[in-house]
């Protein structure tokens, strides 16, 4: 058979074999390469590196079966079609189930060393082809490797599937989008070029395999977006460089099918604007860089800063809270009388020095309690407990403040067991805060408490309110916020620090539960909610 007869058997596919094989092998190899080289050679970008190279060679390897005069290079690319097929399906569902679950089990790894073997084998036998038609200049492929190829691909979905099923229940939001996407984009992918594979293989008409191969600009697309928007390697200016060569390269592929004077020159000029656009977007992309990689900057000294604030705190009020500490401890022994009888005329004041120095102590514990809470250092120890219980001692702790006020102070806390999982000492410093809170911000009137029940949403709603100053609009902006103060607050309480709600709100997060505040406005009363998992 003449050396040429296959180059002509398929001459009336070679532009269109070209358009659909090369622009996406130019985006494959400079998305992976450039991932690769970014991400510092992590292992995921490795990974997303030696699938998109597999993936390009099938598609030269593909396109030298179409476009190739050379009978023997035309049969020797066809028969490891196959075998490159499942090589890189094999990396793109590996690569998959690293982003979705991080660990991959030394089993897994070998399961998948183990399926390409078959393929190899049959491959490097002669195996892959069993004839070869020259009148169409096509291979008869192995019926084996065609089926076995199948299982291959359909084993590689399910595990992906798995891999997000499994991924799903630990991850976050935007991690769940992450995967979604990335997901959708090889399932379509592999579907499309799966599915084709087997019915050109199944049918003869290989034709369709140059058609369904439009599809990866999607698939590319798609990943391109994964890599900008949603962090993926986290290069988003490497993703901005890939859409504009992207764009330019397949605007300047139009001149391979114009036919006329007047189609090349809307080609060209249009392949120019695209130049020109895309020039300026790289050098937007380029100055937006270089913005994010300041900003990322400022954050990393922002964070030493705050770090290097909170050991001064500590150190601080460390030092601060062993010395009234130790006052409170002399106060308290002289009221005791342990340095001999003390007059009624000083015991007043030894008194007054000894609650100031309490207080004293309480608000650098607060503030202690803000700066742990906010370099997580706070550690939470859950167990079982009664929350009514618990309230009912606080109440009772409370309930003399109050009525040196001439408050009332109602505990409508019903007979049931309201039983949470919590860490019960945290919980004490939430309960505590709103209620001595409640009690401060209240000239007169009554406080109310109560707990409720919700036995079909298997939750626990504590409720507090009062008849006192309120809360403005304003006001409730700041609440919950650290260091948050209202308008008025300081005047009412002299000894707020604007960290009591910060801790109440952050130590209700740690339990999964919700924290909110209502008020109708100013001098109209506040009410305050907890509600924690039953």
């Amino acid at each position: 058979m003449d050396l040429n007869t296959c180059f002509e058997t398929t001459k009336d596919y070679h532009t269109i074999a070209y358009y659909s094989h090369l622009i996406p092998v130019f985006i494959a190899l400079f998305l992976g390469f450039f991932a690769y080289l970014k991400s510092k050679g992590s292992y995921i970008s490795l990974i997303f590196a030696s699938f998109s190279f597999c993936f390009s060679l099938w598609l030269l390897g593909d396109l030298v079966s179409w476009v190739s005069p050379n009978y023997d290079l035309v049969y020797f690319t066809w028969s490891w079609l196959d075998l490159v097929n499942i090589v890189f399906f094999i990396f793109g569902a590996y690569f998959f189930s690293i982003l979705a679950r991080g660990l991959i089990s030394p089993l897994e790894k070998w399961m998948l060393v183990l399926i390409a073997i078959p393929a190899f084998v049959i491959t490097a036998l002669g195996a892959s082809v069993i004839n070869f038609d020259q009148s169409v200049c096509e291979a008869i492929n192995s019926t084996l490797l065609t089926q076995y190829k199948l299982v291959v691909e359909g084993i590689l979905v399910v595990w992906m599937l798995y891999s997000f099923a499994h991924a799903w229940k630990y991850s976050t939001k935007d991690k769940r989008i992450q995967h979604s996407v990335v997901l959708g984009a090889l399932l379509l992918f592999f579907t499309v070029f799966a599915g084709t594979e087997y019915f050109s293989s199944m049918t003869g008409i290989y034709e369709i395999n140059l058609y369904s191969l439009f599809v990866l600009p999607i698939f590319l697309v798609v990943m391109v977006f994964a890599v900008t928007n949603l962090g993926l390697f986290n290069l988003r200016f490497l993703g901005t460089q890939i859409l504009s060569y992207s764009l330019i390269l397949m605007t300047g592929s139009q001149l391979f099918f114009v036919q006329d004077a007047t189609h090349t020159t809307l080609a060209v000029i249009t392949l120019a604007i695209s130049m020109f656009f895309g020039v300026l977007l790289l050098q937007n992309a380029k100055k937006e860089e270089a913005a994010r990689m300041k900003i990322e900057e400022l954050a990393k000294e922002l964070e030493k800063a705050n770090d290097q604030q909170v050991i001064l705190i500590h150190f601080i009020t460390h030092q601060i809270k062993g010395f009234v500490a130790k006052s409170r401890n002399i106060f308290s022994m002289a009221l005791e009388g342990d340095f001999g009888p003390v007059s009624d005329k000083l015991k007043p004041m030894m008194q007054a020095g000894f609650d100031s120095d309490t207080k004293g102590a309480a608000t650098i514990q607060e503030i202690l309690n803000a700066a742990n809470i906010k370099s997580g250092k706070v550690e939470f120890h859950m167990a079982l407990f009664d929350l009514r219980e618990l309230i009912q001692e606080i109440t009772h702790d409370l309930r003399p403040a109050a009525e040196s006020k001439g408050l009332e102070l109602i505990a409508e806390l019903g007979d049931e067991v309201a039983t949470v999982t919590g860490d019960r000492a945290q919980l004490v410093n939430v309960f505590k805060n709103l209620i001595d809170n409640s009690i401060k911000y209240t000239p007169k009137g009554s406080v109310s408490v109560g707990i409720t029940l919700k036995p079909t949403e298997k939750k626990v709603l504590f409720t507090i309110q009062d008849t006192g100053v309120g809360i403005t609009q304003d006001d409730m902006l700041n609440l919950f916020t650290e260091g948050g103060h209202g308008k008025d607050s300081t005047r009412i309480n002299v000894e707020s620090t604007g960290f009591g709600l910060y801790i109440v709100k952050n130590i209700v997060d740690a339990h999964k539960g919700r924290v909110w505040a209502k008020s109708e406005g100013e001098g109209k009363g506040s009410s305050f909610f907890v509600e924690l998992p039953a």
